[in-house]
């Protein structure tokens, strides 16, 4: 039974935007199973309504997987403390801002909003994916990974080039991780978009894991005469989200020659000059 799950999960992972309709023979290839499994794999998905057969027998994604995103994006704690940090900050400074967690090595974002000032960005979007070893949010997610996990999925996934400014060794991504988790923030500097930069920072639960990054970004002619006031906002926002979900960190300072504690969420931040 465990197998028959693993496979059926296996066969919805095969559905991508680049990719969104598959055969019978094209699954049982892909994941190098007999046709008359993948066949029973396809057909009983299709009846539970995760799949949908067309008219010429293909198959695509289905409805009922709509409606349990729905459930999760209604459900789902993190968004609903992050949003309206989002919101605000949208507000504030009229640019994109984006959340995003780390699924199979990639970055996902599960939400984006944009403001009226803000620089059309095509490769984020709801739902959609990119490598983590070039964006903001990516880097904040991998900083908090062990190295080991970094290395496998650098060894999967290897170090794609957008631009001129993307990361392109290990080595550079080593220190530039270890950079971002001193630092408590992370920089794109137009590594996925050549005039499109962001500042990112991490977003951690009740026991002070990171389990999601939040970035704003920004034109490159305004981010760069901008980015301490932008790391400043980003680093807040992150903070405060965090401090919904039940983080923060009791620090202890001493005050006309007294000790009190005062609340801090996210240890390590400074931000550049």
């Amino acid at each position: 039974m465990l197998q028959t799950v693993q496979k059926a999960a296996q066969v919805l992972r095969l559905f991508t935007p680049h990719q969104p309709e598959w055969g019978v023979t094209e699954v049982a290839a892909a994941l190098e199973i007999p046709k008359s499994g993948a066949h029973a794999l396809l057909r009983t998905l299709a009846a539970e309504g995760l799949l949908q057969r067309t008219a010429a027998g293909r198959y695509r994604l289905g409805w009922a997987l709509f409606e349990l995103s729905q459930t999760l994006l209604d459900s789902s704690a993190l968004l609903r403390a992050a949003r309206p940090v989002m919101e605000r900050l949208v507000a504030g400074w009229g640019e994109t801002t984006h959340l995003a967690v780390l699924v199979d090595g990639q970055v996902l974002y599960v939400e984006k909003l944009q403001g009226d000032r803000a620089l059309e960005i095509v490769l984020s979007g709801v739902g959609k994916r990119l490598p983590a070893h070039c964006s903001g949010v990516g880097k904040v997610l991998l900083a908090h990974q062990p190295w080991e996990v970094v290395l496998g999925i650098v060894e999967r996934t290897g170090l794609v080039s957008f631009t001129p400014n993307t990361i392109k060794s290990v080595e550079q991504l080593r220190e530039e991780l270890e950079r971002v988790r001193q630092q408590g923030f992370a920089y794109d500097q137009e590594e996925v978009m050549v005039g499109l930069c962001c500042a990112a920072a991490p977003i951690r639960d009740e026991s002070g894991h990171v389990i999601a990054a939040m970035s704003l970004s920004v034109p490159a002619y305004r981010f760069y005469p901008n980015r301490q006031r932008l790391t400043t906002a980003i680093v807040d926002a992150a903070r405060r989200v965090s401090e919904e979900l039940g983080y923060y960190q009791e620090d202890w300072a001493w005050e006309n020659g007294k000790r009190s504690r005062s609340r801090s969420s996210v240890p390590g931040i400074s931000v550049p000059t």
